[in-house]
């Protein structure tokens, strides 16, 4: 197991060291998991992508929540909403 000490910036940014980033390029995406201790980071394109799709799944669902519960839905016949959901 290798570790780093790496500083989180005013803007909440987080330097990885050149020592901990040899497979890592700019542009990858990481899963961060964080519980009351710790953040642990996993880099997407070693994870299964059907994990991928079902936290893409997630956080869409997420986004769609805040936007009902500010009043931010529409409605619409069940033919348009079908042709709405096959553009995702």
């Amino acid at each position: 197991m290798e570790y780093a000490i790496a500083k989180v910036s005013t803007k909440g940014q987080i330097v990885i060291p050149t020592s901990m980033r040899d497979d890592i390029k700019a542009g990858d995406e990481f899963l961060i998991v964080k519980d009351s201790e710790r953040l642990v980071f996993k880099n997407l394109k070693k994870v299964a992508k059907d994990l991928k799709d079902d936290l893409e799944f997630a956080r869409r669902t997420e986004e769609a929540w805040k936007r009902f519960e500010a009043g931010k839905f529409k409605s619409m016949e069940a033919d348009e909403f079908l042709k709405e959901l096959k553009k995702w």
